[in-house]
């Protein structure tokens, strides 16, 4: 059976990527190594996996790819922290909440490790 990943980059910056491939060891390595200077990727530099999710359809793969870009940087950090109480919240209205600063936002995010995620 083939699998598919969606996946979640933080980048030298503190922006996200996301991404979807079906081979995700070699789509790492491409991240790693910047193979391609038009990517988002590459001048943000070295980044981290976040979070990682497999599929076996292509379709619901891309559809979920495509549903992720267009959450809000504190949705995405919610979905890989696991906090579905605030996934849940921020996807209601994200007018009616405010903005948090950047430090509170950082301070929430689980670091990957080669053991898997921890919190920091």
């Amino acid at each position: 059976m083939k699998f598919y990943y969606v996946y979640i980059l933080e980048c030298s910056d503190q922006s996200f990527y996301v991404g979807i491939s079906s081979n995700i060891e070699k789509r790492l390595e491409g991240h790693h190594k910047g193979l391609s200077k038009n990517s988002y990727t590459y001048f943000r530099r070295p980044v981290v996996l976040k979070w990682i999710q497999e599929f076996t359809s292509p379709e619901l793969a891309i559809a979920f790819e495509k549903q992720l870009k267009g959450w809000s940087r504190r949705k995405k950090i919610a979905l890989i922290n696991e906090d579905w109480d605030k996934l849940v919240m921020y996807s209601k209205n994200y007018t009616q909440f405010g903005k948090f600063s950047k430090a509170e936002e950082e301070s929430s995010i689980l670091r990957y490790t080669q053991d898997g995620l921890s919190s920091d």
